[in-house]
């Protein structure tokens, strides 16, 4: 059974989740985990955990800012999409950026923003591309919105 949960500090898999993404293979994995540890985020933003047969197995998050200098104003974001290696292939990021697309809607959202190093990847999801910005560590990344 897949389930995609929305969680804050707290949550029965918030700990499986900050495991998880310390041992990761995506080296952003420990920045979250930091965050998931300090609990540094606004009291509306979310972690997003994909658990199959009651083990974290993905997340990502939902939040008020990415990587893009303050200058610009884009609002809100997707970010640390990442799915364990061994459960790739089964749309499970295309389930947790459902998830929080639908989230972002209640919250009166119409527009989500997301940041990749990807190219096409997020577009079969329905995103599209906006441009590529640099970002506060100097690369230069896709900006897309849904």
């Amino acid at each position: 059974m897949t389930e995609i949960c929305s969680m804050t500090q707290g949550h029965k898999y918030w700990n499986e989740t900050m495991s998880l993404a310390t041992k990761c293979s995506w080296k952003a994995g420990l920045f979250l985990a930091q965050k998931m540890k300090d609990n540094d985020f606004l009291i509306w933003e979310r972690v997003f955990a994909a658990c199959v047969n009651g083990k974290v197995v993905g997340f990502c998050t939902i939040a008020e800012r990415d990587e893009l200098p303050e200058e610009y104003e884009f609002t809100p974001f997707i970010g640390f999409v990442f799915v364990d290696e061994q459960y790739r292939g089964n749309r499970l990021s295309e389930l947790m950026l459902q998830r929080a697309t639908l989230y972002a809607g209640e919250l009166g959202y119409e527009k989500i923003y997301l940041m990749s190093g990807e190219i096409g990847l997020y577009e079969k999801y329905g995103y599209k591309k906006l441009g590529d910005y640099g970002t506060m560590i100097s690369k230069k990344r896709e900006m897309l919105d849904f």
